[in-house]
């Protein structure tokens, strides 16, 4: 088989000096700081600068006269312990030397409201804060759509309320969860421990690209805008309809399911309505990223996977994280084979050579590989540049040889 390699033109928007404008943005909204402590929310994902952000975020408070704290913030992830969390933010670049704040982390939590799911949950440290300071990627979501998606409401409601307010937003079908993110956000808001958000986009490129510090009551209203910005910027693959998928690696950092179901077209929740575009015959996962510390969620959105993958698997933790979202599909171990070689052998014999395509991740999509076959469909769209020599699919000690820098 020979591929040629392909070149996206992505939404490039990179930001300079992140300090100097989170602490722009921040003056600009006037806020009343509480002259104690205050709790700032730190995810599990590779956000671009996320170490940075939040250091500046810290430097600002501690300038307006306040005592800035971290709080790991992601609901089940990495094995829903405190430690865990702990690690996961630590592998992200934030830590208490480098941040020059104290990390608190605890899965403990206080009962702050009810809705018609069941109850909100806040994490402890956070309750008992002067306030909270809340800070997200703005994105698309992975199981459902709506004005709100992944965001500052998400981080207040899943990933203060750990795993107890975790297993109450993924209790109620998934149909249901765009109103719910916004039931539940309002009683965190209602607590009044919310100070501020900054809401972080990226561009296609995964660089940060704009920050938008956000007053707790224009939340709700300010963040379905931003997710609208955000669609301009959201990179996804070149052709509508594959045969075979080849993805590198998959994880956490890269999205919560591991795989970002609107690249891959498909969500995978037993019941419900699905994504119809791209349309994908065959998925298969070569390797599972260190930084997503054994979690593979996502893993059963694909068909195939190597061993490689599937013994760097931590099944208790990617069980916790499946479990608590309630779709188990996503946790199922696919068929695996021996090496990248082999895998793509096998794919080949069954479904053939026509119409594939190997991607890094399901984040980063500026480089890609193509079939020969699909050469004329690439030329005719405007985003994408071809080399136009093909080269060999080729392996090292059976692993795939292709460069996506």
């Amino acid at each position: 088989m020979n591929l040629h390699r392909v070149f996206q033109k992505l939404e490039s928007a990179e930001l300079g000096d992140i300090r100097e404008s989170i602490f722009s943005s921040l003056n600009a909204l006037g806020l009343a700081v509480p002259q104690g402590e205050v709790a700032i929310t730190a995810g599990s994902r590779g956000i671009a600068n996320i170490a940075e952000i939040t250091k500046s975020v810290g430097a600002w408070l501690r300038a307006q006269g306040a005592s800035p704290f971290i709080v790991p913030a992601m609901g089940s992830h990495n094995g829903a312990t405190a430690e865990g969390q702990r690690a996961m933010i630590e592998s992200l670049g934030i830590t208490e030397a480098a941040m020059e704040m104290e990390i608190r982390a605890s899965m403990d939590v206080v009962e702050i409201g009810r809705v018609a799911s069941g109850t909100v949950y806040m994490d402890k440290h956070c309750y008992e804060a002067a306030a909270v300071f809340v800070l997200n990627r703005i994105k698309l979501h992975t199981c459902f759509s709506g004005p709100v998606q992944s965001g500052l409401m998400k981080m207040m409601v899943v990933g203060m309320g750990k795993i107890k307010t975790a297993q109450t937003f993924h209790s109620a079908p998934n149909d249901q969860m765009k109103d719910m993110i916004q039931e539940m956000g309002q009683v965190v808001l209602d607590s009044g421990k919310i100070l501020a958000g900054l809401a972080i986009l990226e561009d296609g490129f995964d660089k940060t690209a704009e920050l938008h510090a956000v007053l707790p009551q224009d939340i709700p209203s300010v963040e379905p805008k931003l997710l609208e910005r955000h669609r301009k910027y959201f990179p996804a693959l070149p052709i509508d309809s594959l045969e075979v998928l080849i993805v590198s690696e998959i994880g956490k950092t890269f999205s919560g399911t591991g795989m970002d179901t609107n690249v891959i077209g498909y969500r995978g929740i037993k019941g419900y309505e699905d994504l119809d575009t791209p349309s994908i015959r065959i998925i298969a996962a070569l390797d599972l990223a260190e930084a997503s510390k054994g979690n593979a969620i996502g893993v059963g959105l694909a068909d195939f996977i190597t061993t490689r993958l599937r013994d760097a698997i931590d099944e208790r933790k990617t069980f916790l994280n499946v479990y608590t979202t309630g779709d188990m599909n996503r946790g199922k171990i696919p068929f695996a084979l021996e090496s990248d070689e082999e895998l793509v052998r096998v794919i080949k014999e069954r479904f053939g050579e026509k119409r594939w395509m190997f991607i890094p991740n399901t984040l980063q999509l500026e480089h890609l590989y193509v079939s020969e076959d699909l050469v004329s469909e690439i030329r005719e769209n405007p985003a994408c540049e071809l080399e136009e020599t093909a080269i060999p699919l080729c392996f090292e000690n059976g692993k795939l040889a292709l460069s996506f820098r």
